[in-house]
């Protein structure tokens, strides 16, 4: 079965909201290498569900591939409709992780969620599939604890 992109080579506005995003994976090119992916977005937004105040994070996910990929302009499009849902940062974190993780069928996914301080406190959410498969490079993922103005 051939993939057909719903969004690759077409024009694409942010879905509405994170549950009508449609993701795409493609056939992974390399499906018998156990080898790591990661996406990072920096500017990751969303509204907090009480205040309706906007959310900022850094986000890290990093997988395995089994017989499938994630495809990046799906994968851009679905964190941006997080732009205006109304979500605690548990939930959007981990959502992201397990939505990726249940679609995608990935050996192992693990998703962390750096977000920036608002009422004097950053949060940290971190989520992961299981235990990642023997001899996967792990590299750190890169983001020191938040240290304010130093």
């Amino acid at each position: 079965m051939a993939f057909e992109p719903t969004h690759l080579g077409r024009s694409s506005g942010l879905p509405a909201s994170p549950d009508e995003a449609v993701l795409d994976y493609p056939p992974n090119p390399h499906p018998g290498a156990l080898y790591l992916v990661r996406f990072v977005a920096p500017e990751f937004t969303s509204l907090c569900p009480v205040t309706g105040q906007p959310d900022f994070a850094h986000l890290v996910i990093d997988y395995a591939p089994s017989e499938r990929i994630v495809e990046s302009k799906a994968l851009k499009l679905f964190l941006g409709a997080f732009r205006n849902h109304a979500a605690f940062h548990e939930a959007c974190t981990v959502g992201i992780g397990r939505r990726l993780f249940d679609e995608m069928q990935p050996h192992w996914l693990r998703i962390g969620g750096y977000w920036y301080p608002r009422g004097g406190m950053p949060i940290d959410v971190f989520w992961q599939s299981g235990p990642p498969p023997e001899g996967l490079w792990l590299p750190d993922q890169g983001v020191p604890p938040y240290r304010g103005r130093g």
